[in-house]
């Protein structure tokens, strides 16, 4: 995150499934809307009662956006970091606009309501050895130098 920029983390439930495109460089870009509503406890009712829901409309880039496009759905409760970034444009009649949004940097769900089954699947590294493992570089470990008794640590 650069300097200036205003960072934020939303929690909310997803209002529809993400959409995904490509652009013609074929990036992927997802685009989806977290509903955050705050809830207080009514003593008089003696009932949990919802505030007024904030919106915000996100966007996540590349493999993060595919990753969202795969994994969450309608209704997906969320833990949402990113920054905000304001866009500008001008309407037909000539008359100026802007909306705030939500560059998403990192998204899981919540596990506050719920149980998550984590599926870690990582795309294929190239790797030389043809291993899983993604800090595998393909060339042999070099040997160890003992120097005594004491750990190599």
């Amino acid at each position: 995150m650069s300097f200036g920029e205003t960072p934020i983390t939303v929690i909310g439930n997803l209002t529809a499934d993400p959409e995904i495109k490509f652009t013609e460089g074929g990036a992927a870009l997802a685009k989806f809307t977290i509903a955050a509503t705050p809830r207080v406890f009514d003593r008089e009712s003696n009932q949990w009662k919802d505030g007024n829901a904030t919106f915000f409309r996100c966007a996540a880039w590349r493999s993060l956006a595919e990753h969202i496009a795969e994994s969450l759905a309608k209704g997906s409760r969320v833990v949402a970091f990113g920054r905000i970034r304001q866009h500008n444009w001008q309407t037909d009649q000539g008359e100026n606009r802007s909306m705030l949004a939500m560059e998403v940097d990192e998204i899981g769900a919540s596990l506050r309501f719920v149980n998550v089954a984590i599926d870690a699947k990582r795309p294929a590294q190239g790797s030389a050895s043809g291993t899983d493992d993604p800090w595998d570089t393909g060339k042999p470990a070099p040997a160890a130098v003992k120097t005594g008794d004491e750990p190599p640590f």
